[in-house]
């Protein structure tokens, strides 16, 4: 048998039939088996497997055991002279499998392969090639630096980015979202280590690969589809301490002591880093709205004011208070209206907002006729300003 394919699946159901679809068609050309590990999903993925694809061989796992867990499993089961494992949100092109066997077959150096990866929207993923994750190589890359140089062998090494992403390479790290392997290089450095439960195993495993003296290659010459992240947000902060903690595991276990502990620091600093820059995008997400409309509403009453003076009265005739103290009031009010008409609210409704307004200007004008006369400046104001 030439072909195993190994698909780890947790509640992705209907990405999972999806690649089911893609991977029978480019089986047919190629001798192969496909076994999919459940890590006990709740969302009905075990019963369309048995229901509609009954040709696969279907592990239930009771507990989720983890990415590397589960992919052992099958990888002690398989048959196959080459095991791909692959993710349940990708899609592989119809003539996939049958050139990365041939490539495999031509270069016997080949211990592991990696393929072209493109997202949901057509656009390249950076990770279909990467560098090992040295504590420099990690440096450039959490602080921006390979983006800044992608260019750049120095700095562009995570990604390998200076590399031209339609040619052939030889590459450091292949990605865990599609992996093919030559069982004989399996048996000989070992199966995904298991103290990774989710990322990381694709980089331990890529750097035993070449360390036991087989090389990981880039090849471009198919391409699939990965809509990265389904099963894993993996623009959560959650996402960035698993990530960053798998890869302390990494360096604590191939660094040596300084290398591992400087690694460790950074990855820490990373970690903090990141959680700062995402409660600071909360904060403007939730308030970049309403400050904006406070800015633009007092830039307004600017405008209105020496212009209602002259055409009304004349220069200089409300006092300083008015827009030192007056307006803000006036903002306050129209701006807890909008929040409580549910203007904010994202998307944002446009009637709800005016809904806002309306009352907003209501509840200035009750307000007003209330105050003391030496306090009441002009209603027209207010209702040029609403």
């Amino acid at each position: 048998m030439e072909l195993s394919v190994i698909i780890v699946n947790y509640n992705v159901k209907h990405f999972l039939e999806q690649c089911l679809h893609s991977v029978l068609k480019a089986t047919k050309m190629v001798s192969s088996e496909i076994f999919v590990i459940d890590n006990n999903s709740v969302d009905g993925s075990m019963q369309l497997i048995k229901e509609k694809f009954p040709q696969v061989h279907l592990i239930e796992n009771k507990d989720n055991v983890g990415f590397s867990k589960a992919n052992n499993q099958a990888i002690r089961l398989a048959k196959g002279k080459y095991i791909l494992l692959l993710n349940p949100d990708t899609v592989v092109e119809e003539d996939t499998f049958t050139k990365i066997v041939k490539f495999m077959d031509e270069h016997p150096d080949a211990g592991g392969l990696g393929v072209k990866m493109i997202d949901g929207k057509g656009n390249f993923l950076p990770e279909s090639k990467r560098g090992l994750p040295t504590p420099w190589v990690a440096f450039c890359k959490m602080f921006g630096l390979s983006k800044l140089f992608p260019k750049s062998k120095k700095f562009g090494k995570y990604h390998l980015s200076y590399l031209d992403e339609n040619e052939i390479h030889q590459v450091e790290v292949l990605a865990g979202a599609f992996m093919l392997l030559r069982k004989e290089t399996i048996d000989k450095v070992g199966l995904l280590d298991e103290n990774f439960f989710m990322y990381g195993e694709d980089i331990d495993l890529s750097y035993r690969i070449t360390q036991g003296g087989y090389k990981n290659y880039y090849f471009p010459e198919t391409t699939i589809i990965h809509y990265k992240g389904e099963s894993t947000k993996k623009g959560s902060l959650n996402y960035v301490k698993v990530f960053y903690k798998a890869m302390i595991i990494f360096a604590q276990k191939h660094f040596s002591g300084g290398k591992a502990n400087a690694f460790s620091l950074l990855l820490n600093l990373a970690i903090w880093f990141r959680a700062l820059l995402s409660v600071l995008k909360r904060i403007i997400n939730r308030f970049f709205l309403p400050l904006l409309d406070a800015v633009l509403i007092y830039a307004g009453f600017l405008l209105l004011t020496p212009f209602w003076e002259k055409v009304r009265y004349e220069s200089g005739y409300y006092p300083p208070d008015f827009l030192q103290w007056v307006v803000p009031v006036y903002i306050f009010f129209w701006l807890a209206a909008i929040f409580f008409s549910g203007g904010y609210k994202k998307p944002v409704n446009l009637l709800h907002v005016a809904r806002g307004i309306l009352w907003g200007t209501i509840a200035i004008l009750l307000a007003y006729s209330l105050v003391d006369e030496e306090y009441r400046f002009s209603r027209a104001l207010i209702l040029l300003g609403s």
